[in-house]
């Protein structure tokens, strides 16, 4: 049996392979939520839960985790970002019960999963609702106000990750449209929020499954491009894709014990 870790570097490596082969970019900030991913699904997710990727430009990171669980394979990540796949570059709906929704215009996952953790409580339904966001997307208006809603509606079965990377498309969030404290800000909303290494399966197992105790936020501290030094918080990694020699000094780098 593979260690959880071990599983992680082998999708590391996988998600590269994957964007190399067909080309695209948005490789930094899949790299810099896939350690969170891959614990919720393997370690903490149960049959009556719901996952939403608010941030669905890190869809590769959804799809390599997905493989790592024998639920797509090696043929289907072949087809990401393809002609007429169903493994688009932003996630394209209901064609499995891990995707609900279409996300990755960003400020649209936090809503959408508190109407589900809302939908849940009137029904009388168990299991929680976990929702995967960037820190720039705490710049659309729309999260604030689906913050407000999650609050007033006391939506206990609702659990949010920030991957607190601090880039975004146009440079670091700080210089885009910087937030003093997102920490205090949801706490000055009424949402109970703690920071964690975004990059340690332990610390994310345990905050993953901490957050039985009610509506919480986690704020992982994460590095867009984790694993590759040449891409490691570096903005531009965004947005390129790897070149054959990139994607092998990559892999050269992920190989080293």
């Amino acid at each position: 049996m593979e260690s959880l870790p071990e599983l992680i570097l082998k999708a590391r490596k996988r998600l590269l392979q994957m964007h190399f082969e067909s080309g695209v970019g948005h490789i930094g900030g899949n790299l810099s939520c896939l350690d969170a991913l891959m614990v919720l699904y393997h370690k903490v997710l149960g049959p009556d839960d719901l996952f939403v990727l608010s941030k669905g430009h890190s869809a590769g990171a959804l799809y390599v985790t997905l493989w790592s669980l024998g639920r797509l394979r090696d043929e289907d990540l072949k087809l990401f970002h393809k002609e007429h796949t169903k493994l688009s570059g932003h996630p394209a709906p209901r064609w499995r019960e891990e995707i609900p929704f279409a996300t990755g215009s960003l400020g649209h996952g936090l809503p959408l999963a508190a109407g589900l953790a809302l939908g849940k409580k009137l029904k009388g339904e168990k299991g929680r609702v976990f929702c995967l966001m960037s820190d720039g997307e705490w710049q659309e208006g729309s999260n604030w106000e689906a913050l407000i809603f999650a609050v007033h509606r006391q939506l206990t079965n609702l659990t949010v990750l920030v991957d607190w990377n601090g880039l975004q498309g146009f440079g670091s969030t700080k210089e885009v449209a910087g937030i003093d404290s997102l920490k205090g800000r949801f706490e000055s909303f009424g949402m109970p929020c703690e920071e964690i290494e975004g990059h340690d399966p332990v610390l994310l197992e345990k905050a993953w499954k901490g957050t039985g105790l009610g509506l919480r936020a986690l704020l992982a501290r994460t590095n867009k491009g984790r694993g590759v030094t040449f891409m490691k918080d570096r903005m531009e990694w965004h947005y390129l894709p790897l070149t054959e020699a990139q994607y092998r000094e990559a892999l050269s780098e992920l190989g080293r014990p």
